[in-house]
């Protein structure tokens, strides 16, 4: 497949699934499933993040395997705004897949609406960007 419409697919993806995050970022008040589906949300557009950067840098001719090593190259290219940000969220979401602890989650609440919701806005801001560019 062309690398480019790879990337460009991927994004299509990611736009749909960073819909879902926004919509569960957007309530004041959260069931039980709610909360699931939240840190779901978030784990799925964290995915598709860090796979279309790793598309879109490959498109660029920058070959990079892991999400740590795409995270550091993104940053470097200036794709994304705080390397340090990201490295936490990768880790986060390694500790969020298996939470069945009702504390754990209502503590990552917070986390996610304040921190990580931003920081994937803003990623996906700029990668429909580079879109418009070509």
């Amino acid at each position: 497949m062309d690398t480019e419409i790879r990337w460009r697919q991927r994004l299509e993806n990611l736009n749909k699934a960073f819909k879902h995050f926004e919509s569960a970022c957007i309530r004041d008040r959260y069931d039980e499933l709610e909360l699931a589906g939240l840190v779901k949300f978030y784990e799925l557009t964290f995915e598709f993040c860090w796979k279309t950067l790793k598309d879109y840098l490959y498109e660029e001719g920058i070959d990079v395997k892991s999400p740590r090593e795409t995270i550091k190259k993104a940053y470097q290219t200036a794709l994304l705004e705080n390397v340090d940000q990201w490295l936490a969220a990768l880790d986060h979401r390694n500790k969020f897949s298996p939470i069945y602890d009702e504390k754990a989650v209502n503590e990552a609440v917070p986390y996610i609406k304040e921190t990580l919701y931003p920081m994937i806005r803003t990623c996906v801001k700029i990668l429909n960007e580079k879109v418009n560019e070509t």
